[in-house]
C-alpha cells in the first residue's frame, strides 16, 4: 500500500447520552474515502482514545475497518504508557482487521531513550501489525530523539513516524538518515509544507476531518513539487489550521463538525465544550471557508 499523502486522525462522534455514535462514525469514514483520503486513523488523540473503554476502543476500530471495506488502509491507534497494554490492544486491532498501528510515545511515565526503544520493539516483535511511531512531546512530556527513531527504523516492521515535535531540524535529521522505505509524516497541519519540502511523506491530519478533498489536493501539490501552487494553498488554509488549535484538540474540530451538522457537540470529561468567545471565533473562520 502507498501510504504517502493524507491520513485522517478521525474524531469519535458521541451521542447526547455520551455513547459512541457509530452511524456518524460510518458517515464520516465514508465521506473521507469518497474525498480520496490515503488512510484512516481511528483512536488517536483526536479520537479521544483516553476516555473510551477498551471494548469501545476495539469496536471503533472494527467499525472503521468494516466501513472502509479494504478501500483504504486503517491505522489503529493502539498505543499506551503500559507496554503490556499496547501489545494487547495492538494484537486485538489486528484481529478485527486493522492494517497498521500508530504507537504514541508512552506518556506520563517519561521513559528514557532506551525505554522508548524497548517499548516500541516489544510491540513490533509481539504483534503482526506494521508500526508507525508517534512522537508528540507536548502530550507525552518527553521527546523521542532522532537517534532513537533512526535506531527503531532499522526494524522491518517499524515503517514510519508521525513527527509532532514541532522541530523541523529533528525531522530533517530523520529524513536525511532514514532507510529508503521509512515514512515521515507531519503531525501538525501547519507544518505540512516545510516538512514535505525537505522530503516528508505527507500528514496525519486533524483538519482533514473537515476538508478532506482540499487536504488531499494540497498535499498532492506539496508532494508533487508544485511549490508556488502549494504555497498559495498553504496560506489559504492556514487560518483553518490555526483555528483547529484555539482550544485543546479535538474540541475545535468536533465543534466545527457539529456546526456543520455532522455529529453532536459531545465530549467526554475531562474534555469539555469551548467557551462562547472561542466558539464565535471558530465560527468566523469556518464561515470564511463555507463550513458554518
Amino acid at each position: 500500500m502507498n501510504l504517502q499523502g493524507v491520513i485522517t486522525a478521525l474524531v469519535t462522534p458521541f451521542n447526547k447520552d455520551n455513547t459512541v455514535d457509530y452511524a456518524a462514525l460510518r458517515a464520516l469514514v465514508e465521506s473521507q474515502i469518497q474525498a480520496g483520503i490515503t488512510g484512516l486513523l481511528p483512536m488517536g488523540t483526536t479520537g479521544e482514545s483516553p476516555t473510551v473503554t477498551n471494548e469501545e476502543h476495539l469496536e471503533i476500530i472494527r467499525v472503521t475497518v468494516e466501513q472502509a471495506a479494504g478501500r483504504v488502509p486503517v491505522i489503529a491507534g493502539t498505543g499506551s504508557n503500559a507496554t503490556s497494554e499496547a501489545v494487547t490492544l495492538t494484537c486485538e486491532a489486528a484481529e478485527v482487521g486493522a492494517n497498521y498501528t500508530l504507537q504514541v510515545a508512552p506518556y506520563y511515565n517519561k521513559p528514557n531513550q532506551e525505554g522508548f526503544y524497548r517499548h516500541f520493539m516489544e510491540v513490533a516483535e509481539k504483534c503482526e501489525l506494521p508500526v508507525i511511531l508517534y512522537n508528540i512531546p507536548g502530550r507525552s512530556a518527553k521527546n523521542i530523539e532522532a537517534e532513537t527513531i533512526l535506531r527503531l527504523a532499522q526494524h522491518e516492521k517499524i515503517i514510519g513516524v508521525k513527527e509532532a515535535s514541532g522541530s523541523l531540524p529533528q525531522a530533517m535529521e530523520i529524513i536525511s538518515r532514514r532507510p529508503s522505505d521509512f515514512l515521515v509524516y507531519s503531525g501538525d497541519d501547519n507544518l505540512i509544507l516545510p516538512l514535505t519540502a525537505v522530503g516528508g511523506d505527507g500528514v496525519i491530519s486533524v483538519a482533514s476531518n473537515l476538508i478532506p478533498a482540499e487536504m488531499v489536493n494540497f498535499v498532492k501539490l506539496a508532494l508533487g513539487g508544485k511549490k508556488e501552487e502549494a504555497m498559495k494553498e498553504n496560506y489559504r488554509l492556514y487560518p483553518l489550521f490555526k483555528a483547529m488549535f484555539i482550544d485543546t484538540n479535538p474540541i475545535p474540530v468536533k465543534t466545527a463538525l457539529a456546526m456543520g451538522g455532522k455529529m453532536e457537540e459531545t465530549f467526554r470529561l475531562p474534555i469539555c465544550p469551548m467557551s462562547d468567545d472561542l466558539k464565535a471565533e471558530l465560527k468566523k473562520v469556518l464561515s470564511g471557508f463555507g463550513l458554518a
